[in-house]
């Protein structure tokens, strides 16, 4: 390309100046209008650009006399300046094109994957951390270092509009879900024969939709450079291979895994379920070598090759981590105990005897003898779960052997999942289905009939129900201490019932309802929606929301209407709510568990009680898996065999020390993975530094508060400060920036006045604005583009200024300028143009030129207090003395943009030692560099007395 059109060269277009930006066609110059966005990025052929069309070079105005305005506006215009630019100088490409400001620790996975030529990463941070933040960061970093054009998210269907939402609200980036509902209209937007896959560059598939073997293979053959996977671990390969769903999953990744080009990264909060086989599946999709690991026998050298691949992270390794608060909300957590009621009891009492009849049948036949055992304790499990729960699968069993149907052949597989509560999250399994896979004899209908007759009653008189009753008063008083709760049951029937009962004991203006699997994910998700806009709410949901939605946003307690036998589910169900992102200092996630009721005393006192002691005391949580399922069987197998409650409690206590020692088996287990896989050793110092670069270089969140309301006063804007955010009046803002401002809800209805706030989480009712937020960017091209009017601007934005002040001892002049600095990729055609706003100073103490460094002019810049004005014609006549030498000085201050040239190289540099691999040319700058402002700052007068 002809050097006069080269990268980072300013050229006049169509009456406007543009910077001119790397391009790969020879005959085709990328610009952007200088202090432009991305989205004005042109196109223009050189061969048609003649005549009225030509281009010509350009170069930037030096500021004048004729510019003279308010000292403080100068600040306004530095950080509007350095707030607008997008391809900041520094090693992270993507920093100045995120809507959000990321802690520190979501860095490191973005580092652990820029290490590796081929990103191949797992990441299992603990529930709430923010894993999606942290593929976010890698997917906007490679899309901006050109590695990749077009990404895939495969995700379980219930997070696709999650997905989609995410990366839109935070990268700008508009993704297409591709799963069953959506096919049809994408097809038909396709223009040839290629897969959908083929033409949409950035994609949110649902794993179910393209897991079969037709779909898997359209898929393979267009797929995306990056995958991302989320809740990877429902995509291992099971033990046995038993489970034809979550094979089919197994298959797709591993044949997405199986081409070495393609970038991969994997997100789970739970990468071992127990199973050694089924985590080594999944370890072997990042590096075929893992999968014949034995971790009983791991050499140091194994160790460390899974560290390059594997981050896993706990809340107490990074609650303060880089001297930085990471802001996850205290738990107030508590087991609330409730006595059964007399009649309640006598039901339990006879359901465990009814049970017990069940499960005596003699057979020869084991997996009989296992499915009868488990519809058994299936019985009792659902029936003591609510009235309503018990009256649906006792009448359901009836009606299916009084019309004598045939049984429903279920697998024990399919059983032992829905039992030990290991489905796919999304969907409600029916536990009474359990009890349609045993045959029952005549004996047994009648006590089945009997049952149902004390459930119905049971239904019917709610007093006896205390369960119900500890639910409604617990649940006032969160409502009095303004905590929005949400409960959780096992079962479709029970949160119909508690909803029922919670809308008549509660009053109307309190938002109740219940949400299950019998809606489709985009409907769980408006209704979710509409539930936050009610001030009073209280969600009744199945665990079809307990994995992977956000519900941060609008509740903030949660209560387990029903133990779960899976202690990581308690885990999942509470990260819901106790996650990044969460505005509430405390959270509330409490247990009820029934006193007198001996299966729920063993779960919460052997099981519960002692894994959440183990997580407390190393921060480990550990998996269950396999001995879970021992531990349960051999639980209900107790209580069919004994015949009272005592003597059931009784045989409890002798077991515990068993049970214990399974459990501190599982405990040395998972502490021992956890040392196995903590994330390799990085300099948490390179990357502060790096960071604090970037803030510098683009400005952190307290320069963006401080510019925005800056400038909305400058513009006539009325903002008054509260303890959360601000209250902004638009009325006087010209009408582009009230639309970005303004929601369109506000804009609806009519009103202009809005609330924001530059904190995240982001207090409720508040609009976060960060420095990527379309208001703030369009402000920044509002006030750039006034203070380079040429003849003048309207709000008298300072590109030259004279005060006095008591910041300086001697006169000293301030230079304000952006340099544009051209970086090139060694052994590779990617070049990118990087910029940065910069202060230099400098005095003269007889003739001698002495630089003030950049801390110090950034400081006078922004803490210099004017002391008297000094008039138009003084500081005319003063300014155009300092600009005619400033001629003389334009050597010193090359040569500072040249160091700042080194400067990136440098930084580029450190980077690539904290990361290996990728290497860099010295930067080239551009020179000269644009002068935005000059300002004189002279000293205090003498007194003469």
């Amino acid at each position: 390309m002809n050097n006069k059109y080269s990268p980072g060269n300013l050229v006049r277009y169509r009456n406007r100046d543009w910077m001119v930006l790397p391009s790969n066609e020879d005959q085709i110059i990328l610009v952007k209008p200088l202090g432009g966005s991305d989205e004005e990025i042109t196109g223009i052929f050189m061969p048609l650009a003649k005549d009225i069309e030509a281009v010509e070079k350009a170069t930037f105005k030096e500021p004048t006399t004729s510019q003279i305005g308010n000292f403080e506006t100068a600040k306004l215009l530095y950080n509007a300046s350095r707030l607008s630019l997008r391809n900041a100088a520094g090693p992270f490409r993507s920093m100045g094109k995120l809507s959000f400001r990321p802690r520190s620790y979501q860095v490191v996975p973005l580092v652990m994957a820029l290490k590796q030529e081929v990103t191949r990463l797992l990441i299992a941070d603990d529930v709430g951390i923010g894993k999606t933040i942290e593929a976010l960061l890698i997917i906007k970093e490679l899309i901006e270092r050109g590695e990749i054009k077009r990404f895939a998210v495969i995700c379980p269907p219930h997070l696709c509009e999650q997905w989609q939402q995410e990366l839109k609200d935070k990268l700008d980036i508009d993704a297409e879900i591709i799963r069953s509902s959506t096919a049809s209209r994408l097809d038909r937007m396709v223009p040839d024969d290629r897969s959908v896959f083929y033409h949409i560059p950035y994609q949110v598939i649902s794993v179910d939709y393209i897991k079969t073997d037709k779909r898997r293979g359209i898929f393979l053959n267009d797929c995306p450079e990056l995958v991302v996977v989320d809740e990877a671990h429902t995509c291992t390969l099971p033990k046995g291979a038993s489970s034809r769903n979550q094979q089919q999953r197994y298959n797709l990744i591993y044949d997405v895994a199986a081409n070495k080009e393609r970038h991969l990264v994997l997100l789970t909060a739970t990468p071992h379920s127990g199973k050694d086989e089924e985590f080594l599946s999944l370890l072997g999709l990042l590096n075929t070598t893992f999968q014949q690991l034995n971790f009983e026998q791991l050499e140091q050298a194994d160790r460390r090759k899974i560290a390059q691949y594997f981050i896993q992270r706990k809340r107490e390794n990074i609650r303060r981590w880089l001297n930085e608060d990471t802001l996850f909300p205290e738990r107030d957590s508590k087991e609330v105990g409730f006595t059964l009621s007399e009649d309640t009891k006598t039901f339990y009492n006879e359901l465990v005897a009814f049970a017990r009849g069940i499960s005596d049948v003699q057979t020869d036949n084991e997996n009989t003898r296992l499915l009868r055992s488990w519809a058994a304790i299936a019985l009792i499990k659902g029936a003591m779960s609510s009235p309503a729960m018990a009256k649906e699968m006792l009448a359901k069993r009836q009606a299916k052997l009084t019309l004598e149907e045939e049984l429903i052949d279920i697998s024990t597989d399919a059983v032992e999942d829905t039992l030990f509560e290991e489905n796919d999250f999304g969907v409600d399994f029916s536990r009474s289905d359990l009890l349609n896979a045993v045959d029952y004899k005549t004996a047994e209908l009648e006590g089945l009939t009997q049952l149902l007759k004390q459930a119905e009653f049971l239904n019917e008189d709610t007093g006896t129900d205390l369960k119900i009753k500890h639910t409604i008063d617990l649940i006032r008083n969160w409502l009095k201490e303004d905590f929005q709760p949400i409960i959780f049951c096992h079962y479709i029937a029970t949160a119909k019932y508690v909803e029922e009962k919670l809308k008549e004991a509660l009053p109307k203006n309190i938002l109740v309802q219940a949400i299950t699997s019998e809606l489709a994910d985009e409907q769980r998700k408006e209704e979710i929606e509409r539930m936050g806009e009610h001030k009073k709410r209280v969600l009744v949901a199945t665990d079809c929301l307990s994995e992977g939605i956000n519900l941060q946003d609008h509740f903030n307690a949660v209560l387990h209407y029903d133990l779960p036998w899976n202690p990581n589910r308690i885990e999942q169900r509470e990260g819901r709510v106790d996650r990044f992102g969460q505005d509430s200092k405390i959270i509330k996630t409490y247990m009820l568990y029934g006193e007198n009721n001996p299966m729920d005393k063993f779960i919460l006192e052997v099981l519960i009680r002692k894994v959440r002691e183990i997580q407390k005391s190393i921060g480990v949580t550990i998996p269950i898996g396999e001995n879970n399922k021992s531990l349960m069987t051999e639980l209900t197998q107790k209580i069919l065999k004994t015949s009272s409650e005592a003597e059931q409690l009784t045989l409890f206590a002798e077991d515990k020390i068993r049970i214990d020692n399974e459990l501190e088996m599982a405990r040395k287990k998972g502490e021992n993975l956890r040392s196995i896989f903590a994330q390799e050793s990085v300099d948490a110092e390179a990357i502060k530094k790096d960071l604090q670069e970037v803030d510098e270089a683009i400005g952190d969140p307290k320069v963006v508060e401080s510019f925005t309301v800056f400038a909305l006063q400058s513009l006539g804007a009325a903002v008054t400060s509260d303890l959360d955010g601000y209250k902004v009046q638009t009325t006087n803002l010209p009408k582009h920036l009230q639309v970005s401002l303004l929601s369109k809800t506000e804009q609806l209805k009519g009103k202009t006045e809005t609330k924001i706030a530059f904190n995240s989480p982001t207090p409720k009712g508040y609009q976060y604005i960060g420095r990527n937020h379309r208001f703030v960017e369009q402000l920044c091209h509002y006030i750039v583009s006034n203070a380079f009017e040429e003849k003048g601007n309207s709000y008298g934005l300072a590109r030259t200024s004279v005060i006095q002040t008591e910041s300086v001892k001697s006169k000293t002049t301030l230079v304000m300028f952006r340099v544009r600095n051209v970086v090139k990729e060694i052994r590779s055609r990617n070049e990118s143009v990087a910029e940065e706003m910069y202060l230099w100073g400098y005095r003269e103490n007889e003739g001698v030129l002495q630089h003030v460094d950049f801390e110090t002019s950034n400081k006078l810049l922004n803490e210099s207090i004017p002391l008297s004005n000094i008039s138009i014609e003084q500081q005319q006549q003063l300014l155009t003395v300092e600009l005619n030498s400033f001629e003389n000085k334009k050597d010193a201050f090359i040569e500072i943009a040249t160091q700042r040239a080194d400067r990136l190289v440098e930084a580029h540099g450190r980077f690539k030692t904290l990361i290996g691999g990728r290497s860099y040319e010295k930067s080239t700058p551009v020179l000269p560099p644009d002068v935005m402002g000059v300002y004189i700052l002279l000293p205090k007068p003498k007194s003469l007395f």
